[in-house]
């Protein structure tokens, strides 16, 4: 349970990667009230965290009434996780993020929290892909607490590193968060494999 639990965490941490959030949040939040910010801080991991539990608790239903069984979803979830690492390692997925930000100041979002930084940054595709893998291997009971209990732990993080936003830019520096996202992403695409991997083998052993 414990191995469980740990791949879990490492897993959907590399997905959402709180630091490399930190500088979407600043560009998102241009221009706000301290004040502001802090709410902003705060609501946006809690809606992110909201989303992903109830794909935790209704995503396996909902795979079943569509006729979508697990061993697809993970070669489907773990092609799309591998799209999202090769960003990460070829520099797109920060300037993407950047983009997107600076969209939705310039728009006048109403609320940041939501969007950008709730959906799709924090709860984004990979995200919300990875909660279904990591739910359908779990099942019910126990390891689904589990789940329930990283979803919490990573959206807290991203939590705390929205607040201390400001101090994580300026002690990275653009090389230091260039370097982390690469690091980050080459981590992700072995587990994106991994996952391929699993949704073949599976497939493979109901066939035999």
């Amino acid at each position: 349970m414990l191995d469980f639990a740990l791949s879990a965490f490492v897993t959907l941490l590399l997905v959402v990667d709180p630091v490399g959030l930190a500088p979407a949040f600043l560009a998102a939040t241009t221009g706000m009230p301290d004040k502001v910010k802090r709410t902003v801080a705060l609501r946006a991991p809690l809606i992110a965290a909201s989303i992903l539990v109830v794909i935790a608790l209704a995503g396996n239903w909902l795979l079943r009434q569509l006729g979508i069984g697990i061993p697809a979803f993970q070669i489907a979830g773990g092609l799309l996780l591998f799209g999202v690492s090769y960003q990460m390692i070829f520099g797109d997925r920060p300037h993407r993020e950047a983009r997107e930000a600076d969209k939705a100041t310039s728009e006048h979002a109403s609320d940041v929290a939501v969007f950008p930084l709730a959906i799709p940054m924090t709860a984004g595709p990979g995200a919300i892909a990875t909660t279904l893998l990591l739910s359908g291997d779990a099942g019910y009971g126990a390891r689904l607490a589990v789940i329930i209990a990283v979803v919490l732990s990573v959206c807290l993080l991203c939590m705390l590193c929205f607040v201390s936003a400001q101090l994580i830019a300026k002690t990275l520096g653009r090389t230091g968060n260039a370097v982390l996202s690469r690091v980050l992403g080459m981590l992700l695409a072995a587990y994106s494999v991994q996952f391929v991997i699993n949704g073949i083998a599976a497939v493979r052993t109901s066939l035999s």
